[in-house]
């Protein structure tokens, strides 16, 4: 069975992708099947990373014989947080970060998994939320996430992705 031990930015043609939600994107060792395409098998692969970390939508995971498998956020139930300004927004992160809350950070709006009373809560602070489904790509944490600070560099690949995550990762905890 060909091995992952390494994970890139950079590839083109993938040999395969591999469709996640977040939860199951945070891995370190665990056996895994790309997604099968019309009638063919998905190629069976061990993960063997040196640490735990989140994959990101976009990322290769580079198999011992070179070839490539492409991950692919999938969509799940999320809920959309809006604020009435750019403030209030930023009081809302805050809000939402004191909680300890995974949150992926957009320039006017934050996601954050559903969970209805944290909805009521943002609402009850003048937030618009609704329920939305996307891919979830929450920001890294100040200790230890070895993606922290990720950003693309301008380079070009022939496959398509949606790149929707923020690039300005931030994190308030000392």
């Amino acid at each position: 069975m060909p091995t992952a031990s390494s994970v890139t930015r950079h590839f083109h043609n993938p040999a395969g992708r591999i469709t996640l939600d977040e939860t199951a994107r945070h891995r370190r060792r665990v056996a895994m099947t790309s997604d099968a395409a019309p009638g063919e098998a998905g190629i069976d692969f061990l993960l063997d990373l040196p640490q735990a970390r989140l994959l990101r939508h976009g990322d290769g995971l580079v198999l011992d014989d070179g070839r490539v498998i492409e991950v692919v956020a999938a969509p799940e139930d999320l809920l959309e947080v809006r604020g009435r300004d750019a403030r209030h927004l930023l009081a809302l992160a805050w809000q939402i970060g004191n909680r300890h809350l995974p949150a992926q950070i957009l320039e006017d709006r934050i996601l954050i998994r559903l969970d209805h009373v944290i909805a009521e809560m943002l609402k009850g602070l003048g937030a618009s939320v609704s329920e939305v489904s996307s891919p979830f790509d929450p920001e890294g944490g100040a200790y230890g996430d070895p993606h922290h600070g990720h950003h693309h560099d301008g380079h070009s690949h022939d496959h398509d992705h949606v790149q929707g995550h923020a690039h300005g990762h931030t994190n308030g905890h000392v």
